[in-house]
């Protein structure tokens, strides 16, 4: 090639890699919640990187969630706790799929509660990429990844890097002055 043919190839990256980009659209997902106290993204994608479906935690589509309650205070009977109307994201996104997730790859803001992990499970995801385990402790976390384990569903947790972070913080910070 002559330097004519050279001018316009340059050297390009992303300052993203796939998990760190499927992530963020899981965290963007999460922003739709209305759940004052939890709010939880979840991003499907197949294996070449292209997204199937996305949900969040939220009411029964259709549902005046005016008329709901939203409190977490589980010394109240559950028709007045937010646990009997709300719809985790991974199950909000596996009702509105399209296309099948077996073989898929789902991206949660928050591990998988154990009833979301038979759904995942079910549909033969092959692996989950979770954000924050802050529920770590309780026996649906240790069910969750039990049923995972028997269903050989992967899973990991995507420490964020902080160069990503710093990356955002300077991008909102420019695109707001």
């Amino acid at each position: 090639m002559d330097d004519n043919e050279q001018i316009n190839f340059i050297q390009v990256t992303s300052q993203l890699n796939w998990d760190e980009y499927f992530m963020l659209l899981a965290m963007l997902a999460s922003f739709k919640s209305k759940d004052p106290s939890t709010k939880v993204g979840c991003v499907f994608v197949d294996k070449y990187n292209h997204q199937i479906t996305m949900g969040y935690n939220g009411a029964v589509a259709g549902i005046d969630e005016t008329k709901i309650p939203w409190g977490n205070d589980r010394t109240v009977s559950l028709e007045f706790q937010k646990y009997g109307y709300v719809i985790h994201s991974e199950a909000n996104a596996i009702t509105h799929r399209n296309a099948s997730l077996e073989g898929s790859r789902g991206y949660v803001t928050l591990f998988p509660c154990n009833e979301c992990a038979k759904l995942i499970a079910a549909q033969r995801v092959e692996e989950i990429i979770y954000l924050s385990d802050k529920y770590s402790h309780t026996a649906e976390n240790r069910i969750a990844k039990r049923i995972f384990d028997l269903a050989g569903v992967k899973y990991r947790q995507l420490k964020i890097s902080p160069l990503l972070v710093d990356g955002l913080h300077g991008y909102l910070k420019q695109l707001l002055t």
